[in-house]
């Protein structure tokens, strides 16, 4: 008698861990599959990543979802122009760096604090021993380009459109910004433009492209000239 009761329960313990453990998977590979883009891999998140690095000139396949050869080739030579570990696997570093986020409900503050920092990196890679306006005003100029309908339309794909600034290219990009910096960047987003609208600068003493000089001129800050 008493086996026969033993034997219900422990079918029902059995059950109930099965369930849990089932859920408890389930909601992991959800939550990770928008973290984890890899060869074979299909989605949204895919076609995100083919749909910028298009943008940026490093895919030139079809924008279908489908992680095959040729985004696996895009996404390690994005990696390996931006110091990131060159795997092929877009995971959350990569998928930060291509301004790519999750849907949780704290998506906006994860973009907001990937947005600072990228942009605070560059402001320190670009214009570090710049006056501070000036600082705010290369910060400005990513913001203003992200507003621009020629340009990326994230923070990210600004900042790594080929050819847009030389630090992404010479690995200045992944030094650590000091605290100016970060100040110049948060300015920046919070509304203060000193350039007027600028979407370019150079420095008329290093500067070797002769349409940059064609440009009309809005300020003058420090080593730099801000045009649009």
């Amino acid at each position: 008698m008493l086996k026969r009761r033993i034997i219900p329960i422990v079918l029902l313990v059995v059950s109930i861990l099965a369930f849990l453990l089932y859920n408890i998977y389930l909601r992991e590979d959800s939550n990770s599959s928008y973290a984890l883009s890899k060869y074979g891999s299909r989605g949204e998140e895919v076609r995100q990543i083919q749909t910028k690095l298009k943008r940026w000139g490093y895919y030139s396949g079809n924008i279908d979802g489908i992680y095959g050869s040729q985004t696996l080739s895009a996404v390690k030579w994005f990696q390996s122009k931006n110091g990131l570990t060159v795997d092929g696997i877009a995971g959350p570093k990569t998928l930060a760096a291509m301004g790519i986020t999750g849907t949780s409900n704290n998506t906006s503050s994860s973009t907001s604090n990937s947005d600072l920092n990228l942009l605070a990196r560059l402001v320190y890679a670009e214009a570090r021993g710049e006056p501070y306006s000036g600082q705010v005003a290369v910060a400005a100029v990513v913001l203003n380009r992200v507003k621009n309908s020629s340009f990326p339309n994230s923070v990210a794909g600004v900042i790594y459109q080929r050819g847009a600034f030389s630090v992404v290219d010479d690995g200045q990009i992944n030094l650590t910004p000091n605290q100016t910096a970060y100040s110049a960047a948060r300015d920046a987003i919070n509304g203060w433009d000193p350039t007027y609208g600028a979407i370019y600068y150079f420095n008329p003493k290093t500067a070797t492209n002769g349409w940059i000089w064609s440009r009309p001129v809005t300020v003058v800050i420090g080593n730099h000239r801000f045009c649009k």
